[in-house]
């Protein structure tokens, strides 16, 4: 079997592995899985879009998912298995291979299938036929695809590992300055309710450093307040500084608006790789968040609720020993659990084991230097 990779977005993946050489950059575990698959990587980049492109992604995606998807389609056979990082392409890719006699295999790794564009595609594309195997990260994706899809378990995979964290790069670090007041951090503006933070610590005697940025005007408008409080900053952090922001921070915390699934994680395991202890918005779905937060590794908080958030921040600044255990009880968990090298072994096993293995059922064994030269992009 041949092995493939399909990306939803654009990275220069390649570059991406030298910066991560160079201490840059944190590494891409989709890079990482194509070494051990020996897959190529397909992107959208300088795809045809055609009419039908545009016509067929009015309904699901858009029209450089389908136009790649049509590509690949046209290329791939029986002796092809693709796995696609997301519902964006893989639902197009599943879509126009089922037409085929001889399609490839494919493995598709979805986020947020229930909400209303999900649930449109899987009753006007009936693509579900055609997908080998559901790889989720969350219980509730696991459970929709389990009771609506009515899929057998052999066809569903729930990985534990995911997302994942480089914690090679996302590690632990000396302070970078003498701080005269707490500080804390926060990051991202997927469901992000920067909102609440603002009104919990709008006239607390500390800093709030967030690293989000984006130029979608009405994303702003819900994630932030209409101005930001004196003590607040919001703006772009390379990753080095992004690394070096969660570790100077007394605490990071992680305001979110209700959502479905399980919004936040990334955020949330790269602070806990860099040690620091986490305030989160509970989750109004069963879920990872809320596992952590029941076992104490994390302190949870009501959506929306400021007072509550300042109360949890105060008990955090004025408790450094709770502080300090949370933090290491989250810095254990993701290095054990939720590494970039755990989450290449489940998921390249798992495909290994549905699809057929390249050499002699054993995963290849490389240092990064041997990664990069042997890598293949396309």
């Amino acid at each position: 079997m041949k092995y493939h990779i399909a990306l939803n977005s654009i990275d220069d993946i390649e570059t991406v592995a030298i910066k991560n050489q160079l201490g840059q950059h944190p590494a891409h575990v989709m890079w990482d899985m194509s070494q051990v698959l020996k897959a190529k990587i397909h992107q959208p980049i300088d795809v045809e879009v055609l009419p039908k492109d545009r016509r067929l992604a009015k309904i699901f995606g858009f029209p450089e998912h389908w136009a790649l998807a049509r590509q690949l389609s046209e290329q791939l056979d029986d002796n092809d298995v693709i796995f696609c990082d997301g519902e964006p392409l893989g639902i197009p890719i599943a879509t126009l291979c089922s037409q085929k006699q001889k399609r490839p295999k494919i493995a598709v790794l979805f986020h947020n299938l229930n909400r209303p564009k999900g649930l449109l595609a899987v009753n006007v594309l009936k693509f579900a036929d055609s997908i080998d195997l559901f790889v989720t990260g969350t219980t509730p994706q696991a459970n929709f695809l389990r009771n609506h899809l009515k899929l057998s378990e052999s066809r569903i995979f729930q990985i534990a590992s995911h997302p994942s964290t480089d914690t090679s790069f996302f590690t632990p670090k000396s302070l970078s300055y003498k701080k005269v007041r707490p500080l804390i951090a926060s990051g991202g503006m997927e469901k992000r309710d920067y909102q609440t933070l603002a009104n919990a610590t709008r006239f607390m005697d500390i800093d709030v450093n967030i690293c989000a940025f984006s130029p979608n005007r009405t994303s702003s408008r819900v994630t932030f307040p209409k101005i930001l409080p004196n003590n607040m900053f919001c703006g772009f952090y390379e990753w080095c500084n992004l690394v070096q922001l969660y570790c100077d921070a007394d605490l990071v915390v992680l305001p979110l608006l209700k959502n479905n699934y399980q919004a936040g994680l990334s955020t949330l395991f790269e602070a806990m790789a860099c040690r620091r202890p986490v305030i989160i918005t509970r989750s109004p779905k069963p879920g990872i968040i809320n596992q952590l937060i029941d076992s104490g590794v994390v302190t949870g908080v009501t959506t929306g609720d400021s007072l509550e958030l300042k109360q949890a921040i105060e008990k955090l600044l004025h408790n450094p020993q709770l502080a300090e255990h949370q933090a290491r009880l989250g810095y254990e968990f993701v290095r054990s659990k939720h590494n970039n090298e755990k989450y290449v072994q489940d998921l390249t096993t798992r495909l290994f084991s549905k699809f057929g293995n390249l050499d002699d059922n054993k995963l290849l064994v490389e240092t990064k230097q041997d990664k990069l030269q042997s890598f293949t992009y396309q």
